[in-house]
């Protein structure tokens, strides 16, 4: 395994939990980029499609964790939308 690849996975995903503790409380859009949440969201999948051509090793775990935290912040960044466009 890549020791600083998982360092790297981890600094990233350690700003997720906030963000989407920030979404789901807040109930607002502002201060959220959703095109630059797809952008990592894809930057994500490339990592993991990445480690399928390469060759598959635990790294992926990281990938799949980081994907599914940015995931649940776009879905709240969408119920978000939604909640200020009902008020």
């Amino acid at each position: 395994m890549a020791l600083f690849e998982i360092l790297m996975l981890l600094c990233f995903g350690a700003a997720w939990p906030f963000s989407i503790y920030r979404s789901y409380i807040s109930r607002s859009t502002a201060g959220k980029s959703v095109i630059f949440l797809w952008i990592v969201w894809l930057g994500y999948i490339f990592g993991i499609l990445n480690k399928f051509v390469r060759g598959l090793d635990g790294v992926v775990f990281f990938y799949l964790l980081n994907l599914s935290m940015v995931s649940i912040d776009i879905a709240l960044y969408y119920r978000n939308r939604y909640i200020h466009k009902e008020e």
